[in-house]
């Protein structure tokens, strides 16, 4: 059966508050400059209002890697949904909201009760340092009920963030959703995200990718985490020995894409300044999506995947602010 989307991503559901402050904000509110804290909901609601008030510009971004990613993939013109875990609350519903803007079905049951919705403080000071205060919220209460197995059915690929990969309930989700979506036919792709989240769920992670990922995204370390080894081509090959197709991201290096034996050297596209390289994963993720859904093979997918990284660290943010499409019609890159 057709499928209704293209792509499902499951993730961490996070608004990234954004105020450029002053240098005495940080002293003042005890903030570490040019760090990123895991802060309680106290401490967040304490913060998040000290930031209103100190600051004339606060802007709301929702993101989190998974919402990244849907983000980019509906810029591109391909049909998105997402699931993830907000709040009954104020922020929850904007998160929802700027979703749906984007032209992305927002799967996401809000917590009556208990954890507000989740936000990342971030505290932008003249020099450009971005000081981080993120709170969880109540993506940490996410488990197998909020896996909505019709969305997964209607989903060509379902998408799986790693940094949502942590608690016990959390892990018995995305098995839940790989195994509702393989039942139907579909595809699931899985980011690792962060080597620390590798480090600490190695052993969940590579039962995951062993038994029920098509599609594993990662970057070079992470990759390497997952097999404890330093030989790249031997990572690959284990993954691959189980039918999984390998993309691995080398920063300026560009990308490996491993599918059927064959290994694709992906080039990087040059940009005339780096500016910001947050999301730059979360958009060659959506760039390659999008690409397969477009029905790209794997080596343009990872061009289409290299433009969308380009676009994304020209610039401050994880979402793409210029059209993907008028890169490719002004001859900036070539599929």
């Amino acid at each position: 059966m057709r499928a209704h989307y293209d792509v499902l991503g499951i993730g961490n559901a996070i608004m990234d508050v954004i105020a450029p402050v002053g240098e005495d904000v940080l002293l003042a509110e005890n903030i570490t400059k040019a760090s990123m804290t895991l802060i309680d909901q106290e401490r967040a609601l304490q913060l998040h209002g000290a930031l209103k008030k100190s600051s004339d510009s606060l802007s709301e971004i929702a993101g989190g890697s998974g919402a990244n990613t849907v983000a980019g993939i509906a810029a591109l013109g391909v049909s998105a949904a997402y699931i993830g875990k907000v709040a009954d609350d104020g922020l929850g519903k904007r998160f929802t909201d700027s979703l749906a803007a984007l032209g992305v079905t927002a799967n996401t049951a809000p917590l009556k009760k208990g954890e507000a919705t989740a936000r990342s403080l971030i505290a932008v000071t003249p020099d450009g340092e971005r000081s981080m205060s993120t709170y969880l919220g109540a993506n940490v209460t996410f488990g197998v009920k909020d896996i909505d197995p019709a969305i997964v059915r209607a989903s060509a690929v379902t998408y799986m963030e790693g940094y949502l990969f942590d608690t016990d309930a959390q892990k018995a989700a995305f098995v839940k959703a790989a195994e509702i979506a393989k039942a139907a036919g579909r595809q699931v792709a899985l980011t690792l995200s962060d080597s620390f989240c590798v480090d600490r769920h190695r052993a969940a992670f590579a039962h995951l990718v062993d038994n029920h990922v098509d599609i594993l995204f990662a970057n070079e370390a992470e990759l390497l985490s997952l097999y404890e080894t330093d030989d790249l081509n031997a990572a690959l090959d284990n993954v691959w020995a189980t039918g999984t197709t390998t993309l691995v991201t080398l920063s300026d290096k560009g990308s490996l894409i491993k599918n059927s034996g064959d290994v694709h050297e992906i080039p990087a596209l040059s940009v005339d300044k780096v500016i910001d390289t947050t999301g730059a994963g979360d958009q060659y993720a959506a760039g390659v999506l999008a690409g397969r859904a477009m029905g790209l093979g794997w080596q343009d997918a990872g061009r289409l995947g290299s433009t969308c990284a380009s676009e994304v660290i020209s610039h401050y943010g994880a979402r793409p602010e210029t059209s993907i499409h008028q890169l490719v019609v002004d001859g900036v890159t070539r599929l």
